[in-house]
């Protein structure tokens, strides 16, 4: 697999995880408590904790790049393989 093949994989792993991962322990006003400014959503987000949700984004995307990455370079699963598993082959 050349490496930009692999980093557009990588990148493209990472931004559906990172969508995934969004959600996680996101708070708004009503829930906290916090009174809400005139002209603010109520539903807003009060603490994102971005920092966190990027540290997870990278470790879960780069172990499902690696399990994908070795199923493609041992050839553990093949096109065959899905075909007939899909039962486009027989």
């Amino acid at each position: 697999m050349a490496w930009s093949t692999a980093a557009a994989i990588y990148f493209l792993i990472w931004w559906l995880v990172l969508f995934c991962t969004l959600p996680i322990g996101v708070r708004n006003a009503a829930e906290d408590g916090v009174t809400v400014e005139a002209g603010h959503d109520p539903g807003a987000p009060t603490v994102i904790g971005m920092k966190f949700k990027l540290l997870l984004t990278t470790i879960v995307a780069s172990i499902l790049f690696a399990i994908l990455w070795a199923v493609y370079v041992y050839r553990l699963v093949s096109l065959e393989d899905l075909g007939t598993l899909w039962g486009l082959l027989k």
